[in-house]
Protein backbone atom coordinates (compact mmCIF):
# COMPACT_ATOMS: atom_id res chain seq x y z
CA UNK A 1 0.00 0.00 0.00
CA UNK A 2 0.88 3.79 -1.02
CA UNK A 3 1.25 6.42 1.74
CA UNK A 4 0.79 9.92 0.05
CA UNK A 5 1.74 12.78 2.37
CA UNK A 6 0.73 16.23 1.13
CA UNK A 7 2.07 18.97 3.61
CA UNK A 8 1.31 22.15 3.19
CA UNK A 9 1.74 25.78 5.22
CA UNK A 10 -0.99 24.91 7.38
CA UNK A 11 -2.31 21.27 7.76
CA UNK A 12 -0.64 17.93 6.35
CA UNK A 13 -2.75 15.22 4.83
CA UNK A 14 -2.29 11.44 5.02
CA UNK A 15 -3.53 9.38 2.71
CA UNK A 16 -3.39 5.38 2.00
CA UNK A 17 -4.09 3.99 -1.17
CA UNK A 18 -4.36 0.16 -1.77
CA UNK A 19 -3.89 0.72 -5.62
CA UNK A 20 -8.03 0.80 -6.26
CA UNK A 21 -9.22 3.79 -3.47
CA UNK A 22 -8.13 5.57 -1.20
CA UNK A 23 -8.79 4.12 2.99
CA UNK A 24 -8.74 6.81 5.13
CA UNK A 25 -7.41 10.63 4.92
CA UNK A 26 -6.21 11.95 7.96
CA UNK A 27 -5.05 15.60 9.26
CA UNK A 28 -2.84 17.29 11.43
CA UNK A 29 -1.55 20.88 11.83
CA UNK A 30 2.17 21.35 10.00
CA UNK A 31 4.40 21.93 12.63
CA UNK A 32 8.09 21.57 11.54
CA UNK A 33 9.18 20.34 15.35
CA UNK A 34 7.48 17.44 15.32
CA UNK A 35 9.74 14.48 15.13
CA UNK A 36 9.52 11.05 13.18
CA UNK A 37 8.24 8.75 16.52
CA UNK A 38 5.36 11.63 17.06
CA UNK A 39 4.04 11.38 13.80
CA UNK A 40 3.90 7.56 14.12
CA UNK A 41 2.20 7.69 17.01
CA UNK A 42 -0.13 10.18 16.37
CA UNK A 43 -0.67 7.98 12.68
CA UNK A 44 -1.05 4.51 14.22
CA UNK A 45 -3.60 5.76 16.97
CA UNK A 46 -5.66 6.81 14.22
CA UNK A 47 -5.38 3.95 12.29
CA UNK A 48 -6.01 1.26 15.51
CA UNK A 49 -8.82 3.85 15.77
CA UNK A 50 -10.94 3.25 12.92
CA UNK A 51 -9.57 -0.16 12.76
CA UNK A 52 -7.46 0.38 9.70
CA UNK A 53 -4.07 -2.32 8.65
CA UNK A 54 -2.40 -1.09 6.63
CA UNK A 55 0.71 -2.89 5.12
CA UNK A 56 2.35 0.39 3.58
CA UNK A 57 5.40 -0.14 1.38
CA UNK A 58 5.75 3.00 -0.47
CA UNK A 59 5.70 6.39 0.56
CA UNK A 60 5.42 9.52 -1.52
CA UNK A 61 5.59 13.38 0.09
CA UNK A 62 4.87 16.68 -1.34
CA UNK A 63 5.79 19.58 0.71
CA UNK A 64 6.18 23.05 0.48
CA UNK A 65 7.76 23.58 3.89
CA UNK A 66 10.92 22.23 3.69
CA UNK A 67 11.89 21.80 7.25
CA UNK A 68 9.44 19.22 7.73
CA UNK A 69 10.89 17.03 5.58
CA UNK A 70 13.50 15.23 6.85
CA UNK A 71 11.39 14.19 9.83
CA UNK A 72 8.82 12.45 7.44
CA UNK A 73 11.57 11.13 5.81
CA UNK A 74 12.93 9.17 8.71
CA UNK A 75 9.01 8.66 9.76
CA UNK A 76 9.17 6.62 6.37
CA UNK A 77 12.00 5.31 6.63
CA UNK A 78 12.12 3.89 10.54
CA UNK A 79 8.67 2.87 10.38
CA UNK A 80 7.81 1.44 6.99
CA UNK A 81 11.49 0.15 6.01
CA UNK A 82 11.21 2.40 3.02
CA UNK A 83 12.70 5.65 1.65
CA UNK A 84 10.20 8.20 0.14
CA UNK A 85 9.68 9.46 -2.86
CA UNK A 86 10.01 13.58 -2.57
CA UNK A 87 8.13 15.38 -5.22
CA UNK A 88 10.56 18.30 -6.56
CA UNK A 89 13.84 16.44 -5.62
CA UNK A 90 15.89 14.94 -8.93
CA UNK A 91 15.33 11.27 -8.55
CA UNK A 92 11.49 11.95 -8.35
CA UNK A 93 10.55 12.02 -12.29
CA UNK A 94 7.00 13.69 -13.05
CA UNK A 95 5.05 12.60 -16.03
CA UNK A 96 4.03 16.06 -17.84
CA UNK A 97 7.22 18.96 -18.45
CA UNK A 98 7.28 22.15 -16.60
CA UNK A 99 7.87 25.39 -18.98
CA UNK A 100 8.58 28.20 -16.86
CA UNK A 101 11.47 30.76 -17.02
CA UNK A 102 15.07 28.65 -16.10
CA UNK A 103 16.05 28.60 -12.64
CA UNK A 104 11.70 29.37 -11.57
CA UNK A 105 11.24 26.71 -8.00
CA UNK A 106 7.50 25.70 -8.78
CA UNK A 107 5.88 24.34 -5.89
CA UNK A 108 5.81 20.97 -5.54
CA UNK A 109 1.65 20.89 -4.87
CA UNK A 110 1.17 23.32 -8.06
CA UNK A 111 3.03 20.12 -10.01
CA UNK A 112 1.50 17.66 -8.44
CA UNK A 113 -2.07 19.18 -9.23
CA UNK A 114 -1.26 19.51 -12.41
CA UNK A 115 0.20 16.03 -13.27
CA UNK A 116 -3.61 14.91 -11.20
CA UNK A 117 -5.66 17.35 -13.51
CA UNK A 118 -3.83 16.57 -16.70
CA UNK A 119 -4.78 12.43 -15.92
CA UNK A 120 -8.15 12.76 -14.79
CA UNK A 121 -9.50 15.46 -17.86
CA UNK A 122 -6.22 16.18 -20.42
CA UNK A 123 -5.03 19.43 -21.09
CA UNK A 124 -5.82 22.90 -21.55
CA UNK A 125 -7.17 23.95 -17.87
CA UNK A 126 -6.93 26.05 -15.15
CA UNK A 127 -6.97 24.78 -11.49
CA UNK A 128 -7.49 26.63 -8.65
CA UNK A 129 -6.36 25.60 -5.10
CA UNK A 130 -8.11 27.55 -1.98
CA UNK A 131 -5.31 26.91 0.52
CA UNK A 132 -2.96 29.02 2.25
CA UNK A 133 -2.86 31.28 -0.73
CA UNK A 134 -4.90 30.69 -3.81
CA UNK A 135 -3.23 29.61 -6.80
CA UNK A 136 -3.96 29.43 -10.27
CA UNK A 137 -2.42 26.90 -12.51
CA UNK A 138 -2.59 26.62 -16.61
CA UNK A 139 -2.16 23.04 -17.80
CA UNK A 140 -1.15 23.26 -21.75
CA UNK A 141 -2.53 20.84 -24.16
CA UNK A 142 0.39 18.44 -23.70
CA UNK A 143 -0.14 18.29 -19.74
CA UNK A 144 2.65 20.91 -19.31
CA UNK A 145 2.66 22.99 -15.93
CA UNK A 146 3.13 26.45 -17.64
CA UNK A 147 2.78 29.05 -15.02
CA UNK A 148 -0.54 30.61 -13.22
CA UNK A 149 -1.03 33.02 -10.67
CA UNK A 150 -0.66 33.88 -7.01
CA UNK A 151 -2.59 35.16 -5.09
CA UNK A 152 -3.65 35.32 -0.91
CA UNK A 153 -5.32 33.21 0.54
CA UNK A 154 -8.90 33.67 1.41
CA UNK A 155 -7.93 32.66 5.60
CA UNK A 156 -4.80 35.12 5.22
CA UNK A 157 -6.80 37.93 4.06
CA UNK A 158 -9.07 38.09 7.04
CA UNK A 159 -5.92 37.80 9.52
CA UNK A 160 -4.31 40.51 7.78
CA UNK A 161 -8.06 42.48 7.76
CA UNK A 162 -8.01 42.20 11.67
CA UNK A 163 -4.46 42.67 12.38
CA UNK A 164 -4.27 45.84 10.60
CA UNK A 165 -7.58 47.14 11.78
CA UNK A 166 -7.97 47.31 14.95
CA UNK A 167 -11.54 47.95 14.68
CA UNK A 168 -12.53 45.19 12.72
CA UNK A 169 -13.23 41.92 14.37
CA UNK A 170 -11.80 38.44 13.50
CA UNK A 171 -14.71 36.77 11.20
CA UNK A 172 -15.09 33.46 9.32
CA UNK A 173 -15.70 33.30 5.98
CA UNK A 174 -19.17 32.39 4.85
CA UNK A 175 -21.69 33.39 2.20
CA UNK A 176 -23.60 36.29 3.04
CA UNK A 177 -27.52 36.98 1.83
CA UNK A 178 -27.09 39.85 0.54
CA UNK A 179 -24.03 41.89 -1.21
CA UNK A 180 -24.76 45.19 1.01
CA UNK A 181 -24.15 44.91 4.67
CA UNK A 182 -25.88 46.48 7.43
CA UNK A 183 -23.14 46.05 10.00
CA UNK A 184 -19.54 45.82 10.16
CA UNK A 185 -19.67 41.77 10.03
CA UNK A 186 -21.37 41.57 7.32
CA UNK A 187 -19.47 44.13 5.37
CA UNK A 188 -16.99 42.23 6.11
CA UNK A 189 -17.82 38.96 4.72
CA UNK A 190 -19.69 40.13 1.59
CA UNK A 191 -16.15 42.15 0.88
CA UNK A 192 -14.04 38.50 0.89
CA UNK A 193 -16.53 36.76 -0.76
CA UNK A 194 -17.79 38.77 -3.48
CA UNK A 195 -14.27 40.18 -3.52
CA UNK A 196 -12.74 36.44 -3.77
CA UNK A 197 -15.43 35.68 -6.64
CA UNK A 198 -14.62 38.54 -8.23
CA UNK A 199 -10.55 37.99 -8.28
CA UNK A 200 -11.31 34.27 -9.09
CA UNK A 201 -13.88 35.00 -12.33
CA UNK A 202 -11.72 37.90 -13.23
CA UNK A 203 -8.10 35.79 -13.65
CA UNK A 204 -9.93 32.74 -14.98
CA UNK A 205 -11.38 35.10 -17.96
CA UNK A 206 -7.74 36.73 -18.12
CA UNK A 207 -6.22 33.37 -18.46
CA UNK A 208 -8.29 32.00 -20.74
CA UNK A 209 -8.46 35.14 -23.18
CA UNK A 210 -4.43 34.90 -23.19
CA UNK A 211 -4.20 31.06 -23.35
CA UNK A 212 -5.99 31.64 -26.29
CA UNK A 213 -7.99 28.28 -26.45
CA UNK A 214 -11.01 26.53 -24.58
CA UNK A 215 -10.53 25.72 -21.14
CA UNK A 216 -11.85 23.56 -18.18
CA UNK A 217 -11.24 25.13 -14.98
CA UNK A 218 -10.69 22.81 -11.83
CA UNK A 219 -11.31 23.87 -8.06
CA UNK A 220 -9.71 22.16 -5.40
CA UNK A 221 -9.04 23.06 -1.59
CA UNK A 222 -11.24 23.60 1.64
CA UNK A 223 -12.91 26.76 0.61
CA UNK A 224 -13.43 25.41 -3.10
CA UNK A 225 -17.07 24.28 -2.17
CA UNK A 226 -18.17 27.83 -1.03
CA UNK A 227 -17.05 29.93 -3.39
CA UNK A 228 -18.70 27.34 -5.86
CA UNK A 229 -22.51 28.96 -4.36
CA UNK A 230 -20.61 32.17 -5.98
CA UNK A 231 -19.54 31.63 -9.49
CA UNK A 232 -20.36 29.12 -12.33
CA UNK A 233 -16.61 29.44 -13.26
CA UNK A 234 -15.61 26.26 -11.97
CA UNK A 235 -16.32 22.43 -14.32
CA UNK A 236 -15.41 20.00 -11.88
CA UNK A 237 -14.33 20.13 -7.85
CA UNK A 238 -11.63 17.43 -6.75
CA UNK A 239 -11.51 17.64 -3.30
CA UNK A 240 -8.97 14.81 -3.72
CA UNK A 241 -7.16 16.35 -6.40
CA UNK A 242 -3.30 16.43 -4.81
CA UNK A 243 -3.78 13.12 -3.87
CA UNK A 244 -4.60 11.82 -6.72
CA UNK A 245 -1.80 13.26 -8.30
CA UNK A 246 0.61 11.88 -5.78
CA UNK A 247 -0.80 8.15 -6.69
CA UNK A 248 -0.19 9.19 -10.47
CA UNK A 249 3.55 10.12 -9.85
CA UNK A 250 4.26 7.40 -7.52
CA UNK A 251 3.49 4.93 -10.61
CA UNK A 252 5.27 6.78 -13.14
CA UNK A 253 8.47 5.98 -10.96
CA UNK A 254 7.74 2.85 -10.39
CA UNK A 255 6.79 2.07 -14.19
CA UNK A 256 10.59 3.43 -14.81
Amino acid sequence: MLLAIDCGNTNTVFSIWDGQRFLCTLRTSTEHQRTADQYFVWFSTLLNHFGIKADIDGVIISSTVPRVVFNLRVFSDRYFGCRPLVVGKPECRLPVDVRVDAGTQVGPDRLVNTVAGYDLYGGDLIIVDFGTATTFDVVDTDGAYIGGVIAPGVNLSLQALHEAAAALPHIDVTKPERVIGTNTVDCMQSGVFWGYVGLINGICERIKAEHGRTMKVIATGGLAPLFQQGTDMFDMFEDKLTMHGLTVIFEHNKEG
